[in-house]
């Protein structure tokens, strides 16, 4: 009805309200990319996302741009709320599969059962993979490792071929490496999928340690012992 009282025309009901303009995008900056890299650790931790789109949106995660970009990675995620600093992430679904760690360090060395797909996520901290006292349950062990203004260390030992994939992945040398083209077709091998940003991925040969002999830095808040 017209505020004048008189019926309005067909015509003029039909006539569609005005198009609200989409907010628009703005630049990122490394706050904001932390709160979306929070939401995909969380919800990877939680089951919400496979390897496969955790890997692919932690990789966009840390290279957006402007803030459409983050809001399509996290828009069918729930938020969380920040971890206190010293906290470990949640545990993956599946034991001994993750290990991961929020402003904190993750330590795994010694006899420890890495199983063929292994996945370590550090935010603000450092990890020690250590896999020269390791039992590999599989030809072929997949180590993703995430690196978010971070420096994770893997170590492994000689006699197995080493396989490096991802950005921010790096391999020291050593004497160990020129004898890892003379190893056989069928010998173990270890394939790194790094993801680093503002950080490192440091993949090394090394001889196992002998025994008593300390082979990582201790820190204040680790995650030690077997990986959950």
């Amino acid at each position: 009805m017209h505020p004048s009282g008189l019926p309005e025309s067909p015509a003029a009901a039909r006539v569609p309200a005005p198009a609200r303009e989409p907010a628009p995008a703005i630049r990122v900056s490394d706050t904001d990319r932390d709160a979306a890299a929070q939401v995909l650790q969380a919800a990877f931790a939680e089951g919400r996302l496979d390897d496969d789109e955790f890997d692919r949106r932690m990789r966009s995660a840390l290279t957006a741009r402007v803030s459409t970009e983050l809001e399509q990675l996290t828009a069918d995620l729930p938020a969380t709320a920040p971890r206190p600093a010293g906290a470990a992430a949640a545990a993956g679904p599946g034991p001994g599969k993750y290990a991961m760690a929020y402003k904190s360090s993750i330590r795994r060395g010694g006899r420890w059962r890495v199983p063929g797909r292994f996945t370590s996520v550090v935010y603000k901290g450092s990890g020690w993979l250590d896999l020269r006292a390791a039992e590999l349950t599989a030809p072929q062990t997949i180590v993703r490792a995430v690196a978010y203004k971070s420096r994770i260390d893997v170590l492994v030992p000689p006699g197995v071929r080493v396989e490096l994939d991802g950005f921010g992945v790096s391999k020291g040398w050593s004497e160990q490496e020129e004898l890892e083209s003379l190893l056989p077709a069928d010998a173990p091998v270890v394939l790194i999928r790094g993801i680093a940003y503002k950080g490192t991925v440091e993949v090394s040969t090394r001889p196992p340690a002998a025994p008593g002999q300390v082979t990582g830095p201790a820190a204040p808040g680790e995650v030690t012992g077997p990986a959950r």
